[in-house]
């Protein structure tokens, strides 16, 4: 095994295996996960770099108990490189939808941005990826929570220390002498 993927291994156990498996032994509800981690992925893919984090706590905010606050935001970081690779695709959505110019993505284009002289052509493509992104978020969020509620049935089976959800006891009833 290489040094890369020896020094990766332990990240990868310290930063997304042992979070998840604190969340999953302190006995939160499969579905419960499966939303959360559904809305942090698809938060995470927002098509600006750099304001995920901002939109995952206003959405915690908003949604408040029916969400699991770490779930959503581990979820957004382990979404991190995959926003990074749908911004193109978020953009050719929606340039498709809206019928907009084709932005090129060519080193002229590059050159144009760093000099200032497309600014109104990166605006344009930034409003094309975010309506490329609105497009597609529900159909995520609706995909990701319906892989992942089995998933979380079963994790949260195999390593839960709690119950999944808290039984009432039934206490029997007194008999009338």
């Amino acid at each position: 095994m290489s040094i890369w993927g020896f020094r990766l291994v332990p990240w990868l156990n310290m930063k997304i295996v042992d979070p998840l498996m604190q969340i999953i032994r302190r006995g939160a509800e499969p579905k419960q996960l499966a939303f959360s981690t559904a809305l942090g992925i698809t938060i995470g893919v927002f098509p600006i770099c750099g304001t995920t984090v901002v939109l995952c706590g206003l959405a915690i905010g908003l949604v408040g108990n029916r969400c699991h606050a770490p779930s959503v935001m581990l979820a957004n970081f382990i979404a991190t490189p995959i926003e990074l690779s749908l911004v193109v695709p978020f953009l050719r959505l929606g340039e498709a939808i809206s019928g907009g110019p084709h932005f090129p993505l060519t080193s002229d284009a590059f050159k144009k941005v760093i000099t200032g002289q497309a600014s109104r052509d990166i605006l344009v493509s930034i409003l094309h990826a975010l309506l490329g992104w609105l497009i597609a978020a529900p159909l995520i969020l609706g995909a990701l929570y319906i892989i992942l509620v089995p998933c979380f049935k079963l994790l949260v089976h195999k390593f839960s220390s709690m119950p999944s959800s808290p039984k009432k006891e039934l206490k029997p009833k007194a008999r009338a002498v």
